[in-house]
């Protein structure tokens, strides 16, 4: 575990793994740097989870250098200069100088192999990601002041945004989500770059604009990261749903928008997430996605009533259906579009609990709809206060507080976890003398509807309700 020489931060250290790459190719005869996110975090007093290397070597070159050393290598980014390899427990990536950039209307970049370190960093998305750690020396090599960009707090690009943006589109975005991650501010000219370039985020993959997406959402401070893909006009192209609450009216007038309503939903959801032990470990992106998205269907529903009154009936149903659709269109994978969707399904569910009260069977079913996604729901619900009246808030509080006994007081008597009818398919085809189809999904249905409505009964009374309910379809 090398420290790294004075300069650096007190106590900044690198793995020995990546000293032994620095003598290893350096006996090769081949330059060798540590750059990018490894290099910055030293300066943030983090440990990267990755280690990223460059080098004048080639492709071929470096899988010769490290062959016999390494555990192991792949190539599958051998096209874009790119060798990745295992020794021991780390994962590291080489990659040649290089030079890229994406022609109008096209998804691939074309690469150029360099041959020069600071050509290298240039083409790199932004200063604070542009320095080098030559090895095996550790000399730090910063030509675009990313270490004063780091204590400034300021992200900027080393060639003009333009450049850097045309190069690969997705940088505008990854700014966004350098803002939630490092809480770094973007300067003036890479706003206005983003802003004048945001359409060409369009020729980029929907899998590499989710994984942006997912990053941020899961950053510091998510808020500042939409915050800014909205106001340079990125998430017309790639969340259009979020902007579009920036024109829907607060049916309360309890906020500028819906849109800054929902800001401040995710930011009270991300508050709610729990350690590792707890429920719901943060960061976490079904709950923190569907806080921002919960009230999309807004837009869609908006209706201006009789006194000058707004209205959003069905909003949470509609915006389900916006949200499935747009994480489809992201290529998010089906557990994660489920998930997201049925809580902002359900947001609405609880309201009226604290007014009306429930039975045990609306309990039940709010518990058996959320299934595996309850911890999630019961935080979403409690984000979504956000009124300014005290008393309305600790009243919505208290409800809730009450809510969430009585499911523990009915799980306790009940498996709310795992209701089922009071009798499987076997004994129902048993009890009324039937071979399998239909008629025994309709007798589940009801023994399940029953369960519901009554709680559980023993074996004995459940085959006399079925009976009871069959000679009744007769």
């Amino acid at each position: 575990m090398p420290y790294l020489p004075s300069g650096f931060p007190d106590g900044a250290w690198l793995p020995e793994v990546v000293v032994e790459l620095g003598e290893r190719f350096a006996a090769h005869g081949f330059e060798l740097s540590l750059v990018g996110g490894p290099v910055r975090d030293l300066f943030l007093g983090r440990t990267s989870p990755d280690l990223d290397f460059t080098t004048a070597a080639t492709p071929d070159e470096i899988i010769a250098t490290v062959s016999g050393w390494a555990d192991a290598h792949w190539d599958i980014g051998r096209d874009f200069g790119t060798i990745g390899i295992r020794k021991g427990a780390d994962s590291i990536e080489i990659t040649t100088y290089r030079a890229e950039a994406y022609d109008p209307g096209s998804r691939k970049p074309q690469v150029n192999f360099g041959t020069d370190l600071g050509e290298d960093l240039i083409r790199r998305d932004f200063t604070v990601n542009a320095m080098a750690l030559k090895l095996p020396g550790f000399e730090l090599v910063d030509p675009h002041g990313g270490v004063k960009d780091l204590h400034l707090g300021v992200l900027r690009t080393p060639a003009t945004p333009e450049e850097s943006f045309s190069d690969d589109p997705l940088r505008m975005m990854r700014a966004a989500r350098f803002a939630s991650q490092l809480r770094m501010e973007v300067a003036e000219e890479v706003l206005a770059a983003m802003t004048e370039m945001s359409a060409r985020l369009s020729i980029v993959s929907a899998e590499r604009i989710r994984e942006e997406l997912v990053k941020l959402i899961c950053g510091a401070d998510p808020r500042a990261g939409i915050d800014l893909l909205v106001d340079s006009g990125l998430a017309e192209i790639m969340l259009p749903e979020l902007p579009a609450l920036r024109l829907t009216d607060d049916e309360h007038h309890r906020h500028k928008d819906v849109y800054q309503h929902s800001l401040q939903v995710l930011e009270q959801a991300c508050a709610l997430e729990t350690d590792e032990d707890g429920p719901v470990p943060g960061p976490d992106f079904v709950l923190r996605f569907a806080a921002l998205m919960h009230d999309v269907g807004k837009a869609k529903t908006r209706r201006f009533e009789p006194g000058g009154g707004v209205s959003f009936r069905h909003h949470d149903v509609v915006g389900a259906k916006q949200t499935r659709r747009r994480m489809q269109e992201l290529r998010f994978d089906k557990a994660s579009i489920a998930a997201v969707s049925l809580l902002v399904e359900l947001h609405m569910r609880f309201y009226g609990y604290g007014d009306q009260g429930w039975s045990d069977s609306a309990v039940r079913r709010y518990v058996t709809d959320a299934g595996d996604q309850l911890e999630r729901l019961h935080r979403l619900t409690r984000s979504d206060v956000t009124t300014r009246n005290k008393k309305k808030a600790a009243r919505l509080d208290h409800a809730y507080d009450d809510l969430e006994a009585r499911i523990v007081e009915l799980a306790e008597r009940e498996q709310l976890d795992r209701i089922r009818p009071h009798l499987d398919g076997e004994q129902i085809m048993e009890v009324l003398g039937i071979a399998p189809g239909p008629e025994v999904g309709r007798a589940y249905k009801f023994l399940l509807e029953h369960r519901m409505e009554h709680g559980p009964v023993e074996k004995a009374e459940a085959v006399e309700i079925l009976k009871e309910w069959a000679s009744a379809q007769l």
